[in-house]
């Protein structure tokens, strides 16, 4: 028997199946050393069938490229709850410090859209006044009047994006991928751009790197959201799209190393990132807090 490609049922690929689900299945599928049962990011299993063919050998590679979503899940549930228990103290201690600098909830959760359109509200240490939404545009520069205190200290060094691990183990987002962005955001994606949903969301990735003066860049600009737009969007999304299209578990190591590298160490390490292909339409991309 050869294995050439492992695959989900083909009513929901999308979609968890519940232990009672599986037990039917097992009933209604003999049991074969081709099927296999893989633990999912929720606690549920997930059932993939390995079919058959005959005179058409499987490759490593084509094996590999099938089972990198389920390494890719492992890494994000095992380096996110290790990060989460490594760094719980500093995490105490920058909500405590959040709570006690400015009036409000010791986290932001604003409303994001996920892999397949999916919307998830994220986890994020509050570093702007109350109600900044309703206050100001959507991006956000260096200077912006909202921030607080201790949200201009967290924001410079990224520690504002730490609670996202919550998100990783929620299975909302991965370690490494496109930022997630607003619904108003995506509803303005090219045919294109909409494949940035066709992963998840990360907490880092090329542009978030590429970017990590962002706030900087928007600096003094009279409309922070269309300078952001035009000077930062069209890269940006250019930058996602090429992570879709080539990301592998080697590339999310390398990505997570710079990133920590950055973040930890004060690095201006920047990956070298491939031409790709250039992204049609707006480049629209945005975010908030």
């Amino acid at each position: 028997m050869t294995i050439s490609l492992i695959r989900e049922p083909k009513s929901r690929p999308d979609r968890d199946f519940d232990i009672a689900e599986l037990a039917a299945a097992a009933v209604q599928t003999p049991p074969e050393p081709s099927a296999a049962l893989f633990a999912s990011a929720n606690g549920h299993c997930r059932l993939f069938i390995a079919e058959e063919t005959r005179g058409i050998p499987a490759t490593p590679s084509a094996l590999w490229n099938r089972l990198s979503p389920m390494w890719k899940r492992l890494l994000d549930i095992i380096a996110g709850g290790c990060g989460l228990l490594v760094l719980s103290p500093l995490l105490l201690l920058i909500g405590l410090a959040v709570k006690l600098d400015s009036r409000g909830p010791v986290f932001y959760r604003g409303q994001r859209v996920g892999r397949y359109g999916r919307t998830f509200r994220i986890y994020k240490f509050r570093s702007m006044v109350v109600d900044a939404e309703r206050l100001g545009p959507s991006s956000t520069s260096a200077d912006d009047a909202r921030i607080t205190r201790m949200g201009a200290w967290i924001r410079q060094h990224k520690l504002d994006e730490l609670p996202q691990l919550i998100n990783v183990l929620l299975g909302d987002m991965s370690l490494v991928g496109p930022r997630p962005q607003v619904g108003w955001a995506v509803d303005l994606y090219s045919d294109q751009e909409r494949r940035l949903l066709d992963v998840r969301p990360g907490i880092t990735d090329y542009a978030s790197l590429h970017f990590r003066d962002e706030a900087a860049i928007l600096a003094g600009q009279a409309d922070p959201d269309t300078a952001y737009l035009e000077l930062i969007a069209p890269e940006k999304t250019r930058l996602g799209l090429y992570y879709v299209d080539n990301h592998s578990l080697w590339t999310d190591l390398k990505i997570l190393t710079s990133t920590a590298l950055c973040v930890f160490c004060n690095s201006d390490l920047k990956l070298e990132v491939p031409g790709g292909n250039q992204p049609s339409g707006r480049g629209i991309s945005a975010h908030q807090q």
